[in-house]
């Protein structure tokens, strides 16, 4: 699972066999998320609010990135890093 992001020990990370809706994998200590690219939503997982936000306004910023990644993954290449 490629890290494309870190911040404020926020690491972002895609899986090469994930299944539609294009997602990313967040992760903050012990807590984890997935969220949904298009919708800017988290469709599950634990993650404390303050690094929720942190997330979805970094993801916002970085939508149309997150979204050439996730194709990438879906072929089987490497994503690209993508700042902070």
């Amino acid at each position: 699972m490629p890290t494309i992001s870190m911040f404020y020990g926020i690491v972002i990370q895609m899986f090469w066999n994930d299944h539609e809706p294009p997602l990313f994998h967040a992760r903050y200590g012990e807590f984890k998320g997935i969220i949904d690219i298009r919708t800017l939503t988290m469709l599950e997982g634990d993650l404390p609010r303050r690094a929720l936000n942190l997330i979805l306004d970094w993801a916002e910023l970085h939508q149309k990135e997150l979204l050439i990644d996730w194709e990438l993954c879906t072929k089987k290449q490497m994503p690209n890093k993508i700042a902070p």
